[in-house]
Protein backbone atom coordinates (compact mmCIF):
# COMPACT_ATOMS: atom_id res chain seq x y z
CA UNK A 1 0.00 0.00 0.00
CA UNK A 2 1.12 3.13 -1.12
CA UNK A 3 2.15 6.14 1.54
CA UNK A 4 -0.07 8.62 0.00
CA UNK A 5 -3.27 5.90 0.35
CA UNK A 6 -2.03 5.20 4.10
CA UNK A 7 -2.79 8.75 4.93
CA UNK A 8 -6.04 8.74 2.64
CA UNK A 9 -7.48 6.06 4.70
CA UNK A 10 -6.23 7.72 8.02
CA UNK A 11 -8.49 11.00 7.45
CA UNK A 12 -11.18 8.45 6.38
CA UNK A 13 -11.04 7.29 9.76
CA UNK A 14 -10.95 10.19 11.38
CA UNK A 15 -14.11 12.04 9.33
CA UNK A 16 -15.90 9.00 10.68
CA UNK A 17 -14.76 8.96 13.89
CA UNK A 18 -15.16 12.88 14.45
CA UNK A 19 -19.55 12.10 12.52
CA UNK A 20 -19.85 9.43 15.09
CA UNK A 21 -19.14 12.52 17.99
CA UNK A 22 -20.92 14.64 15.81
CA UNK A 23 -23.69 16.67 18.02
CA UNK A 24 -27.19 16.27 15.76
CA UNK A 25 -29.33 18.68 18.00
CA UNK A 26 -29.84 22.43 17.23
CA UNK A 27 -27.30 24.62 16.18
CA UNK A 28 -27.39 28.77 15.93
CA UNK A 29 -24.82 30.50 15.08
CA UNK A 30 -23.76 33.82 14.33
CA UNK A 31 -20.55 35.54 12.54
CA UNK A 32 -21.40 32.59 9.34
CA UNK A 33 -19.80 35.23 7.07
CA UNK A 34 -16.49 32.98 8.13
CA UNK A 35 -17.79 30.08 5.74
CA UNK A 36 -17.25 33.02 2.36
CA UNK A 37 -13.90 32.03 1.08
CA UNK A 38 -11.15 35.13 0.55
CA UNK A 39 -9.78 32.74 -2.84
CA UNK A 40 -11.23 32.27 -5.96
CA UNK A 41 -9.25 29.48 -6.74
CA UNK A 42 -11.62 27.96 -3.55
CA UNK A 43 -14.49 29.79 -4.83
CA UNK A 44 -14.69 28.10 -8.27
CA UNK A 45 -13.99 24.60 -6.52
CA UNK A 46 -17.26 24.43 -4.78
CA UNK A 47 -16.44 27.21 -1.42
CA UNK A 48 -14.25 25.03 0.68
CA UNK A 49 -10.73 23.17 -0.12
CA UNK A 50 -7.80 22.54 2.27
CA UNK A 51 -5.67 21.05 0.84
CA UNK A 52 -4.47 23.08 -2.44
CA UNK A 53 -0.67 23.73 -3.01
CA UNK A 54 -0.11 26.45 -4.74
CA UNK A 55 1.38 30.20 -5.48
CA UNK A 56 -1.33 32.23 -4.10
CA UNK A 57 -1.73 33.83 0.04
CA UNK A 58 -4.94 33.77 -0.43
CA UNK A 59 -5.57 30.24 0.43
CA UNK A 60 -4.19 30.72 3.88
CA UNK A 61 -7.68 31.55 4.96
CA UNK A 62 -8.99 27.86 4.16
CA UNK A 63 -6.03 26.47 6.60
CA UNK A 64 -3.28 27.74 8.11
CA UNK A 65 -1.09 24.84 7.76
CA UNK A 66 -0.87 26.28 3.75
CA UNK A 67 1.31 29.09 4.71
CA UNK A 68 5.13 28.86 4.42
CA UNK A 69 8.59 30.83 4.30
CA UNK A 70 7.73 30.07 0.39
CA UNK A 71 5.25 32.97 0.73
CA UNK A 72 7.94 35.68 1.82
CA UNK A 73 6.98 39.00 1.21
CA UNK A 74 3.46 37.75 -1.10
CA UNK A 75 0.46 40.37 -0.79
CA UNK A 76 -3.08 38.85 -1.74
CA UNK A 77 -6.22 40.86 -2.53
CA UNK A 78 -9.56 39.86 -3.20
CA UNK A 79 -12.67 40.96 -3.77
CA UNK A 80 -16.35 39.35 -4.38
CA UNK A 81 -19.42 40.70 -5.73
CA UNK A 82 -22.11 38.37 -3.98
CA UNK A 83 -25.56 38.26 -3.56
CA UNK A 84 -27.77 41.69 -4.14
CA UNK A 85 -25.90 44.39 -2.99
CA UNK A 86 -23.34 42.79 -0.45
CA UNK A 87 -19.33 43.42 -1.41
CA UNK A 88 -16.73 41.32 0.36
CA UNK A 89 -12.92 42.51 -0.17
CA UNK A 90 -9.98 41.45 2.03
CA UNK A 91 -6.38 41.77 1.83
CA UNK A 92 -3.19 39.24 2.91
CA UNK A 93 0.31 39.39 3.41
CA UNK A 94 2.72 36.89 4.47
CA UNK A 95 6.41 36.73 5.41
CA UNK A 96 9.47 33.95 6.56
CA UNK A 97 10.66 34.28 9.64
CA UNK A 98 12.88 31.34 9.55
CA UNK A 99 13.83 28.67 7.00
CA UNK A 100 10.46 26.25 8.16
CA UNK A 101 8.58 28.72 9.50
CA UNK A 102 5.89 31.75 8.71
CA UNK A 103 3.80 34.24 9.66
CA UNK A 104 0.46 36.66 7.53
CA UNK A 105 -1.59 38.99 8.87
CA UNK A 106 -5.17 39.98 7.02
CA UNK A 107 -8.07 41.68 6.85
CA UNK A 108 -11.66 40.81 5.39
CA UNK A 109 -14.02 42.88 5.20
CA UNK A 110 -18.12 42.56 4.25
CA UNK A 111 -20.35 45.07 3.49
CA UNK A 112 -23.95 43.97 3.47
CA UNK A 113 -24.95 47.54 1.40
CA UNK A 114 -27.94 49.89 2.73
CA UNK A 115 -31.37 47.94 4.67
CA UNK A 116 -34.33 49.09 5.16
CA UNK A 117 -35.32 49.67 8.73
CA UNK A 118 -38.80 49.27 10.61
CA UNK A 119 -40.17 49.89 13.73
CA UNK A 120 -42.30 46.91 15.77
CA UNK A 121 -45.44 47.75 13.93
CA UNK A 122 -43.83 47.76 10.25
CA UNK A 123 -43.76 51.53 10.20
CA UNK A 124 -40.70 52.30 7.71
CA UNK A 125 -37.24 54.27 9.79
CA UNK A 126 -35.14 54.33 7.52
CA UNK A 127 -32.24 52.78 5.78
CA UNK A 128 -28.99 51.60 7.76
CA UNK A 129 -25.81 49.89 6.94
CA UNK A 130 -24.36 46.45 8.32
CA UNK A 131 -20.86 45.03 7.98
CA UNK A 132 -18.35 42.39 9.46
CA UNK A 133 -14.55 42.61 9.96
CA UNK A 134 -11.91 39.88 10.30
CA UNK A 135 -8.71 40.07 12.02
CA UNK A 136 -6.36 37.31 10.98
CA UNK A 137 -2.65 36.57 12.26
CA UNK A 138 -1.45 33.39 11.11
CA UNK A 139 1.53 31.56 11.70
CA UNK A 140 2.95 27.80 10.77
CA UNK A 141 5.71 25.67 11.07
CA UNK A 142 7.13 22.49 9.54
CA UNK A 143 6.57 19.62 11.79
CA UNK A 144 8.76 17.30 9.52
CA UNK A 145 9.41 17.28 6.16
CA UNK A 146 5.94 16.41 4.89
CA UNK A 147 3.82 17.59 7.88
CA UNK A 148 3.01 21.48 8.35
CA UNK A 149 0.83 22.63 10.42
CA UNK A 150 -0.53 26.22 11.83
CA UNK A 151 -3.01 28.45 14.00
CA UNK A 152 -4.41 31.67 12.87
CA UNK A 153 -6.17 33.91 15.99
CA UNK A 154 -8.87 35.86 14.51
CA UNK A 155 -10.24 39.00 16.16
CA UNK A 156 -14.06 39.49 14.96
CA UNK A 157 -15.96 42.99 14.76
CA UNK A 158 -19.69 43.18 13.61
CA UNK A 159 -21.46 46.99 13.35
CA UNK A 160 -25.47 46.70 12.62
CA UNK A 161 -27.27 50.07 12.59
CA UNK A 162 -26.08 51.33 15.99
CA UNK A 163 -25.28 47.95 17.69
CA UNK A 164 -22.17 45.90 17.66
CA UNK A 165 -20.13 42.99 18.57
CA UNK A 166 -16.98 41.26 19.22
CA UNK A 167 -15.77 37.70 19.36
CA UNK A 168 -12.31 36.40 19.04
CA UNK A 169 -11.38 33.04 17.18
CA UNK A 170 -8.47 30.39 16.53
CA UNK A 171 -8.07 27.83 13.55
CA UNK A 172 -5.69 24.99 13.96
CA UNK A 173 -4.72 22.81 10.92
CA UNK A 174 -2.23 20.69 9.74
CA UNK A 175 -0.92 19.46 6.62
CA UNK A 176 0.50 16.47 4.95
CA UNK A 177 2.04 16.57 1.40
CA UNK A 178 3.53 14.27 -0.64
CA UNK A 179 5.49 16.33 -3.61
CA UNK A 180 6.58 12.90 -5.15
CA UNK A 181 3.23 11.23 -5.44
CA UNK A 182 1.61 14.78 -5.60
CA UNK A 183 -0.58 14.58 -3.06
CA UNK A 184 -2.18 16.59 -0.19
CA UNK A 185 -3.87 15.87 2.76
CA UNK A 186 -5.59 18.04 5.62
CA UNK A 187 -7.10 18.26 9.17
CA UNK A 188 -8.56 22.21 10.32
CA UNK A 189 -10.46 23.10 13.19
CA UNK A 190 -12.38 25.98 12.67
CA UNK A 191 -13.17 28.63 14.15
CA UNK A 192 -12.75 28.04 17.68
CA UNK A 193 -13.57 30.71 20.23
CA UNK A 194 -16.61 32.78 21.57
CA UNK A 195 -17.40 36.49 22.20
CA UNK A 196 -16.55 39.11 23.91
CA UNK A 197 -18.63 41.50 23.39
CA UNK A 198 -22.59 40.89 22.77
CA UNK A 199 -24.79 42.85 20.82
CA UNK A 200 -27.86 42.64 23.47
CA UNK A 201 -27.91 40.00 26.29
CA UNK A 202 -27.93 36.61 24.28
CA UNK A 203 -24.40 35.69 23.72
CA UNK A 204 -24.10 34.04 19.98
CA UNK A 205 -22.45 30.93 19.15
CA UNK A 206 -19.39 30.89 16.39
CA UNK A 207 -19.80 28.74 13.63
CA UNK A 208 -17.07 26.21 14.62
CA UNK A 209 -16.14 23.30 12.56
CA UNK A 210 -13.65 20.22 12.07
CA UNK A 211 -12.85 19.74 7.84
CA UNK A 212 -10.85 17.21 6.52
CA UNK A 213 -9.59 17.52 2.76
CA UNK A 214 -7.77 15.30 0.04
CA UNK A 215 -6.17 16.70 -3.34
CA UNK A 216 -4.43 14.09 -6.09
CA UNK A 217 -2.89 14.31 -9.13
CA UNK A 218 -4.08 11.61 -11.50
CA UNK A 219 -0.88 10.51 -12.65
CA UNK A 220 0.81 12.35 -15.51
CA UNK A 221 -2.17 13.73 -16.47
CA UNK A 222 -2.60 17.37 -15.86
CA UNK A 223 -5.80 17.12 -13.75
CA UNK A 224 -5.90 17.32 -10.05
CA UNK A 225 -8.77 15.97 -7.58
CA UNK A 226 -10.59 17.72 -4.88
CA UNK A 227 -12.27 15.85 -1.93
CA UNK A 228 -13.36 18.18 1.30
CA UNK A 229 -15.56 17.33 4.31
CA UNK A 230 -17.12 20.22 6.22
CA UNK A 231 -19.53 20.41 8.94
CA UNK A 232 -18.21 17.62 10.64
CA UNK A 233 -19.73 18.54 13.59
CA UNK A 234 -23.59 17.72 12.76
CA UNK A 235 -24.21 14.62 11.38
CA UNK A 236 -28.30 15.31 10.68
CA UNK A 237 -28.16 18.28 8.16
CA UNK A 238 -32.14 17.86 6.55
CA UNK A 239 -33.44 19.96 3.68
CA UNK A 240 -36.92 20.69 2.74
CA UNK A 241 -38.17 20.22 -1.09
CA UNK A 242 -41.28 21.59 -2.47
CA UNK A 243 -43.98 18.75 -3.06
CA UNK A 244 -44.53 19.63 -6.57
CA UNK A 245 -42.49 21.72 -8.60
CA UNK A 246 -45.28 22.45 -10.69
CA UNK A 247 -47.10 24.80 -7.70
CA UNK A 248 -45.34 26.74 -5.39
CA UNK A 249 -48.00 26.82 -2.88
CA UNK A 250 -48.05 23.03 -2.38
CA UNK A 251 -46.51 21.73 0.99
CA UNK A 252 -42.58 21.03 1.66
CA UNK A 253 -41.39 17.60 1.57
CA UNK A 254 -38.49 17.15 4.55
CA UNK A 255 -35.08 15.21 3.10
CA UNK A 256 -33.39 13.53 5.68
CA UNK A 257 -31.60 10.05 4.37
CA UNK A 258 -28.23 8.73 4.93
CA UNK A 259 -27.25 9.66 1.35
CA UNK A 260 -28.46 13.13 1.38
CA UNK A 261 -26.92 13.38 5.07
CA UNK A 262 -23.37 12.22 3.63
CA UNK A 263 -23.42 14.22 0.38
CA UNK A 264 -24.57 17.77 2.31
CA UNK A 265 -21.03 17.10 4.16
CA UNK A 266 -19.08 17.02 0.96
CA UNK A 267 -17.70 19.35 -2.16
CA UNK A 268 -16.39 17.49 -4.83
CA UNK A 269 -13.99 19.67 -7.36
CA UNK A 270 -10.93 19.05 -10.03
CA UNK A 271 -8.75 21.68 -11.37
CA UNK A 272 -6.69 21.03 -15.11
CA UNK A 273 -3.43 22.32 -14.77
CA UNK A 274 -1.96 22.44 -18.47
CA UNK A 275 0.86 24.33 -17.34
CA UNK A 276 2.33 25.94 -13.66
CA UNK A 277 1.15 29.43 -14.62
CA UNK A 278 -2.35 28.32 -15.65
CA UNK A 279 -5.30 26.47 -13.75
CA UNK A 280 -8.82 25.99 -14.62
CA UNK A 281 -11.43 24.46 -11.96
CA UNK A 282 -14.65 23.07 -11.77
CA UNK A 283 -16.38 22.28 -8.31
CA UNK A 284 -19.77 21.00 -7.15
CA UNK A 285 -21.76 21.41 -3.37
CA UNK A 286 -24.73 19.52 -2.97
CA UNK A 287 -25.24 21.22 -0.03
CA UNK A 288 -25.47 24.54 -2.06
CA UNK A 289 -27.98 23.40 -4.60
CA UNK A 290 -30.18 21.65 -1.94
CA UNK A 291 -30.46 24.52 0.06
CA UNK A 292 -31.92 26.30 -2.38
CA UNK A 293 -34.48 23.76 -2.85
CA UNK A 294 -37.50 25.62 -2.13
CA UNK A 295 -36.07 28.65 -4.76
CA UNK A 296 -36.52 29.34 -8.60
CA UNK A 297 -32.86 27.98 -9.19
CA UNK A 298 -31.12 26.38 -12.34
CA UNK A 299 -29.10 23.67 -13.50
CA UNK A 300 -25.96 25.98 -12.29
CA UNK A 301 -26.91 25.91 -8.56
CA UNK A 302 -24.19 23.82 -6.20
CA UNK A 303 -21.69 24.19 -9.40
CA UNK A 304 -18.64 26.56 -9.40
CA UNK A 305 -16.15 27.51 -12.32
CA UNK A 306 -12.60 29.18 -11.93
CA UNK A 307 -9.53 30.07 -13.37
CA UNK A 308 -6.27 31.42 -12.68
CA UNK A 309 -2.94 33.08 -14.56
CA UNK A 310 0.17 33.92 -12.71
CA UNK A 311 2.67 36.17 -15.02
CA UNK A 312 6.26 36.90 -13.92
CA UNK A 313 5.32 38.16 -10.16
CA UNK A 314 1.96 38.81 -10.46
CA UNK A 315 -1.14 35.92 -10.18
CA UNK A 316 -4.80 36.67 -11.19
CA UNK A 317 -8.02 34.26 -10.55
CA UNK A 318 -11.40 34.76 -10.88
CA UNK A 319 -15.00 32.43 -10.45
CA UNK A 320 -18.22 32.42 -11.01
CA UNK A 321 -21.35 30.73 -9.29
CA UNK A 322 -25.14 31.32 -9.56
CA UNK A 323 -26.93 29.52 -6.41
CA UNK A 324 -30.60 30.22 -7.77
CA UNK A 325 -31.47 32.35 -10.62
CA UNK A 326 -31.53 35.18 -8.99
CA UNK A 327 -28.08 35.30 -7.28
CA UNK A 328 -24.96 35.73 -9.76
CA UNK A 329 -21.77 36.08 -7.56
CA UNK A 330 -17.98 37.04 -8.33
CA UNK A 331 -14.74 36.52 -6.91
CA UNK A 332 -11.55 38.38 -8.08
CA UNK A 333 -8.08 37.24 -6.54
CA UNK A 334 -4.55 39.74 -7.05
CA UNK A 335 -1.24 38.23 -5.47
CA UNK A 336 2.22 39.85 -6.50
CA UNK A 337 5.49 38.99 -5.11
CA UNK A 338 7.16 42.00 -3.52
CA UNK A 339 10.83 40.45 -3.24
CA UNK A 340 10.37 39.42 -6.95
CA UNK A 341 8.97 42.56 -8.02
CA UNK A 342 12.29 44.29 -6.60
CA UNK A 343 14.73 41.88 -8.78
Amino acid sequence: MTTYLRHLILMAMGAVALFAMADDGPKTTAYNFLSVPSSSHVYGLGGHNLTIIDDDINLVEQNPALLGPEFDHQVGINYMRYIGETNFAGLRYGQGVSEHGAVAVGIQYFGYGKIQGAAVDGTPTGTFSASDIAFSLTYSHDISERFRGGITLKYLYSKYEEYSAGAVAADLGINYYDPDHEFSASLVAKNLGGQVKKFNDYKDNLPWDIQVGVSKMLGHAPIRLHLTAYELTRWNSPYYKIEDVNNPNSGLIKKDSFGSNLLRHLVFAADVLPTDNIYLGIGYNYRTRTDMATYKRDFMSGLSIGGGLKVRAFGFGAAFARPHTGATTFMFNFTTSIGELLK
